[in-house]
């Protein structure tokens, strides 16, 4: 039995396998805990010391440094230890993520709109490294074939290209496409091809004077988001909780007539 955790937690799978399963496990949980208290339900309570209410993202760093310290120096060549080790960093990045908003806006956004960003850091982890447990590697250098054996210059004219089409996806404010694109090139590559979403950076700079083009990105997201965002919507509260309505939310269900 321990010659088979030390087999399987050297293979590096494993214990990736170990952390992305503490990751996804201790964000459900902090959610249903953060839920009920926000709820008043169960015996959970928010924690404070002298009336300076300590955020689970405080815990979660705390978690995240031991977890990484010990897998790159102590935990060794012991598979166990390296899968213990992943699951404490796994849990830590949970807690982190699961407030990723708050350290973003320097604010307390967990309960708004804002606090959506939680959840979208969240996603795109679990996506990201889902992709890798699945077998696609980073930059997708193997959906094109061992370009490696074809020669230095193949190799790294495909790494400049996958990451070129990410860095375009991003500043287009195409977040999730852009990360997908790193593991899938083609998905990189027709991200990159599509209209900015206005207000990205690439509109601003790029469709500025070009009221002709910045009208059809409107047009092409606002069809989009018709498409997706109520679906999005509905899926990310079911998980992580309805943000609070302020009265512009009010104000603009009463103008659609919702």
């Amino acid at each position: 039995m321990a010659n088979s955790w030390q087999v399987a937690g050297q293979s590096g799978r494993l214990p990736l396998t170990v952390a992305l399963v503490a990751f996804v496990a201790v964000f459900l949980v902090t959610r249903v805990i953060t839920r009920m208290i926000r709820a008043g339900r169960g015996p959970f309570r928010n924690v404070s010391s002298g009336g300076l209410h300590i955020h689970h993202v405080v815990p979660g760093v705390v978690l995240t440094i031991v977890g990484g310290f010990w897998a790159v120096g102590a935990a060794g060549e012991d598979g166990l230890a390296r899968c213990l080790a992943a699951a404490v960093f796994g849990a830590g990045a949970g807690l982190v993520l699961d407030e990723f908003a708050l350290i973003l806006h320097l604010q307390d956004v967990y309960w708004s709109k804002e606090g959506r960003a939680s959840l979208e850091a969240i996603t795109l982890t679990v996506a990201a490294v889902g992709a890798v447990l699945s077998g696609f590697d980073p930059l997708g250098i193997n959906s094109f074939g061992d370009l490696a054996t074809a020669g230095r210059g193949w190799w790294v004219a495909a790494i400049v290209a996958d990451l070129v089409c990410a860095a375009v996806a991003f500043g287009k404010g195409k977040i999730r496409l852009g990360v997908l694109g790193l593991f899938v090139p083609v998905v990189g590559l027709v991200a990159a091809a599509r209209m900015a979403r206005p207000g990205s950076p690439w509109a601003i700079r790029y469709y500025r004077n070009r009221p002709a083009k910045l009208a059809r990105a409107e047009q092409q997201t606002a069809r989009h988001d018709a498409r997706w965002a109520r679906l999005r919507t509905w899926f990310q509260d079911k998980i992580a909780g309805a943000p609070a309505r302020t009265p512009a939310d009010h104000d603009e269900r009463h103008r659609l007539g919702r």
